[in-house]
């Protein structure tokens, strides 16, 4: 089942304070980023964040699971969107215990024939 546009907005405004909040359609679902970092998936209208011993420690009591088949668990923050402050801190805590994305390779130029 596909995300909803609106739950993926809503998703968005709740997480306004963190700042560099941008998400990204990903095959009827999406990516969450934090200043061009992905921190979270948004999928079947629920809100996964990646997980990181430090996000384990704003949430405290967590519930895990899949974003989708096969995927490892994440912790599932869809219960925590009415609380936008413990939401802030969770994906700060999330994007400071992730490295940084690899820069992408620049394609060469193509040769002329």
């Amino acid at each position: 089942m596909a995300t909803d546009a609106s739950y993926a907005a809503y998703v968005c405004d709740q997480l306004h304070d963190a700042g560099g909040i941008t998400i990204t359609k990903m095959f009827g679902e999406y990516g969450l980023y934090r200043h061009g970092k992905i921190v979270a998936l948004i999928a079947d209208n629920q809100f996964f964040v990646k997980p990181t011993p430090q996000g384990e420690a704003v949430v405290g009591n967590v519930t895990w699971g899949p974003p989708y088949p096969g995927a490892k668990p994440f912790i599932n923050a869809s219960d925590l969107l009415d609380d936008p402050s413990i939401l802030v801190q969770l994906i700060l805590a999330t994007d400071a215990a992730l490295p940084a994305p690899k820069p992408k390779k620049q394609k060469s130029p193509a040769k002329k024939k």
